[in-house]
């Protein structure tokens, strides 16, 4: 991994909103890398900061601390107007919500090209209309879709048009926020395999955002593990699987249903006990436990880990 290129990185991310009666801390000191061409999954339960960071890369959601760097330009706070221009084209995302996120009085060809008519400036019309049809052919959709309304089509059919908002911009870096969490479990897997295909097609770097680990399992290269907005484990994916050492991970795993209505039964889920860990005095900090695979622990449990993964 060390020979890879950086693509995006995150140097102690902290993003705080003001609430009635003080301020909330939604992520925390939160450090991770991207490497170009792979798929970095972020999981955790609702809540946990998640979708704040994919905003915050966006530049939606303001930073408190920290930085966000694209190429090792810093993209947070306060840019220059043509770095401006060149993050918007540059880093896209595809939002959770495939209803929410699309204007319902506008049709799909104005909906697909908004973001490039605001980038660009002057686009001519066929142009335009040739940038339309060649973003929705590669999601799947019939180029003459570009005249309906979006409550004309499927969830999934929704989330395919998100998709090609996105991939007009052409892109080199996707948020993914929860993607298919709002489509029928049917087509699930076609909107994955799009963007597999997209990916190997395109040269696309994800951050895919879920809370569902069996599906990112599927996608992801590398997965980090976030509680109440701090990173707790990272690990390629299959190591993580094979090896979860925190204490929320591995209740996450526990959580993930079998397809086998006997083995569910007996299933024993894990319940995650923030009390386990006692950092009283040994403070907690973020370690490498083995090669890749990194920890938020202290130093007494630093060293049960790697007996763990040793073992």
């Amino acid at each position: 991994m060390n020979n890879r290129e950086t693509l995006l990185e995150l140097r102690d991310l902290r993003v705080d909103f003001h609430v009635k009666g003080g301020t909330f801390t939604a992520v925390k000191d939160v450090n991770f890398s991207i490497y170009k061409g792979e798929t970095f999954g972020l999981v955790g339960e609702s809540g946990s900061g998640k979708t704040t960071i994919g905003r915050a890369i966006v530049r939606i959601n303001q930073t408190t601390a920290g930085d966000i760097l694209f190429k090792n330009q810093k993209i947070n706070g306060k840019i220059a107007k043509d770095l401006d221009r060149e993050v918007v084209r540059k880093i896209q995302m595809i939002f959770q919500d495939p209803m929410a996120s699309l204007n319902e009085r506008a049709k799909v060809d104005y909906i697909v090209s908004e973001g490039l008519v605001n980038a660009e400036g002057k686009l001519g019309e066929a142009e335009r209309l040739e940038k339309v049809r060649k973003a929705l052919l590669e999601v799947g959709l019939l180029p003459e879709f570009a005249n309906r309304f979006p409550h004309e089509f499927s969830g999934g059919q929704r989330q395919r048009i998100g998709i090609a908002r996105a991939l007009i911009m052409e892109p080199e870096f996707i948020v993914a926020d929860e993607p298919i969490s709002a489509l029928d479990v049917s087509i699930r897997a076609q909107v994955l395999n799009l963007l597999s295909n997209l990916q190997r097609n395109k040269g696309l770097t994800y951050l895919f955002i879920a809370h569902d680990l069996s599906v990112v399992r599927f996608i992801a290269d590398r997965i980090a593990v976030i509680n109440k907005g701090e990173i707790v484990e990272l690990a390629e994916t299959e190591e993580l699987f094979a090896h979860p050492l925190h204490p929320y991970t591995k209740a996450l795993l526990s959580a993930i249903p079998v397809p086998d209505p006997i083995a569910e039964r007996g299933k024993v889920v894990t319940v995650y006990d923030p009390g386990c860990h006692d950092y009283s005095t040994d403070k907690p900090c973020w370690q490498e436990v083995s090669h890749g695979h990194f920890v938020l622990a202290n130093q007494r449990e630093g060293e049960t880990y790697r007996k763990e993964i040793e073992a």
